[in-house]
Order: C-alpha cells, then structure tokens, then sequence
C-alpha cells in the first residue's frame, strides 16, 4: 500500500444523533459495479459476535463470490483476509487486536495480502483509531452501514493499492437482494430489521449499527418463500430488538404480523432473536400460541433482577414485568423453553441486587443464559457512572451466577427424558459415528447415525441428560 489514502472515519458525536430522514429501500443489483477483481484469488474470513455480524458475514461471502473470490480456511493462501468484528464486549474487541498482531506475519510473507477490518469494532472511533495506530498494516477498514459497497472498497484498495476507510457513523439505507453464501445449507439468519433505539446505558449497538430500519414486509416474505424454494427447513428472523419490527413503517405490518404470515407457510421452523421484554405484546404471545412451525423457545434478555439497576440500565420493565410477561407466555405456549442474558457487577450492583437477580432466576426458571461481567464500553453512559464494582466482586458473584444458569441447563434437559423429540441435524458430533442437532425447544441433541441425516429432521428417544446437551438413540417407531 502506498501513502494515499482514501479515509473516512466514525464520528460517536455523529452516531449518537437520531436524524429524520426516511430510510430509502435500494436494489443493490442497480448500486453494485460487479467486477471479476476477485478472479483467482481466495478469501479467508473470521466472524466474531452475535448472530446479526454472523449474518453480515454471509453476506460479505456471497458479494466477495460474486467478485469472483473463492473462499479458503488457510491463511497463508489467502490474498484478502477479513475479520468481521464486534465490539458489544470487551474480550471480543481484545479478540481481535490481538488476532491483528498475529496475522501481520502473513503481509510481510505476502506484500500484496489485503488485510481488512469489518462490522461493529471500526464504528467506535476510539477503536478505528487504535487500528489505523498500532497495525498500520491493517489495509481496508468498513463498518455496518456500508458492507453493499464492498466491491468499490476492494477494488480501490487492489487495484490502486490505497489504504481505504469508510466507516459511515449515519445509518444507510435498507440494500435489497444482497448476494448470499449461507453457513448452513438447512438454516438461515433472515433480517427483518436493523439498529436500536432503546439506548440501554451500557450498550453500544445504538452508536454501532443506528436507528431502528424495519425491512419492508414484502420484501422478508419474498426471502421466505426463495429459502423454501431452496429447501431451507429453519428460518431465524433477526434484530436487535424484533418485537419493535414495523414501528417506523407507514404501514401497519408488525412483527406479530410477520409471526402470522410464516406460521402460514411451508417451512419446518421458524425462530426469532432478540426480544426486548417491554414490547413483547399479547398479540405475539397469542400467534405464538398457534404453534406449528413457530418454535416453543424464545430468548428473552433480562440483564438483571434489581429494579434499581433496570433503572440505571434504561430497560423500561421492573423484575414484576417480567414475572408477569413470562407467566402469560407459559400459559399461551405451556413447555416453552426460555433463555436469557444476565450481567453482574453493573456499577453500583449491591450484595442486595445482585440478591434480587438470583430470586428472578428462582421464579422465572429459565433454562439457560448466556452472562457476563459488566465492562464499560466507551462513549456509553454507564461508562461515566460512580460506584464500580471491584474485579474480585465480579468474578465471585459470576461464578454464583453460572451455577444457577447451570442447574436450570440440566432441568430444561432433564424434563425431556424418555421423550421422543425432532431433531435437525447439523452435522456430526465430536463423538465418532454421533450426529448433532436442535430440537424444537433448541436444545443440543447427540446420537448415533449415518451423515446421509445431515439436514433431516429425525426423531430421537432423549436417553441421557447433561448439562449443556442431551443424548438419545433414534426412534425408530416415529421414524
């Protein structure tokens, strides 16, 4: 790379403004100048984070394929190396810094390797800064509000061997009929909405993906019904907060709306991640409850149990909401399945409150959480806030925590004993001759079969219960 740049980097002044233009919906096809640049060169691409960044990836893969790239899992081969990042928690964001250190060794073996730097991590300011400093290296830097540009981006930094970052901090608009290339050949993530707005104190995604960008509601159905086509048996419909789906729309589509219309369609499964618990609504509960292809699990982020500290986080629901919420969600759905998100050691967390999200845990039941040690992420407000807790603290009430989380991983596997359940199998298991796969209530199945299952929906007899899996022998009977 030569000393011209073409830079253009995040402002968080910027991302914190809600501005008031409407989104326009855009056909990438019209916007995206395909060129063969990826012809006889190979990619290698890492994801990190949550399910939207891995849905980000498949599109990353299905443009870089369309370029003509092909993909490779070594390295050492690969002309283009992309991490797509997060940056919602610090080991993730530590993740990658230290990942940018190792691979410098292949751009010294190789000079003309792009090495690039995508998703959440280079919308904070701090972090893009940290990246242009310390791995000057690093050759293309892009965001989340831009990936339908990536052909531009790559073609500027191989061809004109410039240094290029563009990490826009205002959202773009909604790009349809972006290019694919799923992870799964039998599952799909599918967007129906993009950004937040709910500015939980702690949390950068309002900053690092904007504001609330609703999907229209024909264009998610017409994804739908091209993944039937395909024989696709599972569809996830993805947001950071999905319950909110249609609320910036002029029409009046809703995601219980959505719920509706693939309850009616030709698909095996159908999932959704994430819910905010204050918008999840009696309409949604009521579709739910018609079963079918809606699957009995829903993953319902908590944080905490201290109504003190859902105050300081900006949640808008007490731990009473939630009570009441999950009481009328297992009276339409009985056997639902809940997960949840917890975090200990928020500033100002007491013995008291962390006391308080112990007792939530007893009442709700839930069967699994993923938790974490409060860290402050910079440009939040919680970031500024008095009273942190200790490290020692942290730890000792996170280890309490997980014990908890544990117990109810076992129960929820437990109660499925002796039960014949359908699995959709993933792959193979790490046990040889086992296969893998998911229930209907998202738990974690092994058994023994033959590779031709990949992709099957099975039914297997539940024959042992573990903490993190189940397994089970095929039912044959069902089969």
């Amino acid at each position: 790379m030569n000393e011209k740049k073409n830079l253009h980097t995040p402002s968080m002044r910027k991302a914190r403004k809600r501005t008031r233009k409407d989104t326009a919906v855009v056909d990438f096809d019209r916007h995206a100048v395909l060129k063969d640049i990826g012809k006889g060169r190979l990619y290698h691409l890492d994801t990190y984070g949550c399910q939207a960044n891995e849905a980000d990836s498949e599109t990353i893969r299905g443009i870089l394929e369309k370029l003509g790239f092909a993909e490779t899992e070594e390295e050492s081969r690969a002309d283009l190396i992309l991490l797509n990042t997060c940056v919602v928690r610090s080991s993730a964001a530590n993740r990658v810094f230290g990942e940018l250190g190792r691979l410098k060794r292949y751009k010294r073996d190789n000079p003309d390797l792009i090495l690039g730097v995508a998703g959440c991590l280079p919308q904070d300011e701090s972090a893009t800064e940290r990246i242009l400093k310390e791995h000057p290296h690093v050759d293309l830097i892009f965001g989340t509000h831009n990936i339908h540009r990536l052909p531009e981006l790559l073609e500027t930094a191989l061809l004109s061997k410039e240094k290029v970052v563009e990490v826009l901090s205002e959202e773009g608009d909604i790009v349809e009929n972006l290019p694919k290339r799923r992870f799964h050949a039998k599952k799909a993530y599918v967007n129906i909405m993009y950004g937040c707005d709910e500015f939980c104190t702690y949390c950068v995604v309002p900053y690092t993906r904007g504001k609330e960008r609703s999907r229209p509601f024909e264009a998610i159905l017409a994804e739908i019904d091209k993944l039937i086509e395909e024989g696709y048996r599972e569809v996830t419909l993805l947001g950071q907060n999905v319950n909110a789906y249609g609320k910036d729309l002029e029409s009046e589509a809703s995601f219980a709306d959505l719920l509706c219309a693939f309850h009616e369609r030709d698909i095996a499964r159908v999932r959704f991640t994430t819910s905010h618990p204050k918008d999840f609504d009696q309409e949604t509960i009521e579709i739910l409850a018609r079963g079918g292809n809606l699957m009995p699990h829903i993953h319902l982020p908590v944080q905490a149990g201290s109504d003190e500290i859902l105050r300081r986080m900006n949640r808008k629901y007490t731990s009473d909401d939630i009570v009441d919420l999950v009481g009328r969600i297992r009276e339409a759905v009985p056997g639902i399945s809940l997960t949840t998100d917890l975090i200990v050691g928020f500033p100002g967390e007491t013995e008291a409150d962390f006391a308080d999200t112990l007792a939530l845990l007893d009442k709700v039941r839930f069967e699994g959480a993923f938790t974490f040690m409060y860290s402050p992420r910079e440009g939040t407000p919680a970031a500024s806030f008095d009273h942190s807790v200790p490290p020692e603290t942290k730890k000792e009430r996170l280890h309490r925590l997980q014990k908890k989380v544990d117990e109810g991983y076992k129960r929820g596997h437990e109660r499925f004993l002796g039960e014949t359940v359908d699995v959709l199998v993933e792959g193979e298991s790490k046990e040889e001759g086992m296969l893998k796969g998911y229930s209907p209530h998202h738990k974690l199945v092994h058994f023994a079969g033959g590779t031709g299952l990949v992709g099957a929906i099975v039914p297997v007899r539940i024959t042992e219960a573990k903490t993190w899996f189940m397994r089970g022998e095929i039912d044959e009977e069902s089969a």
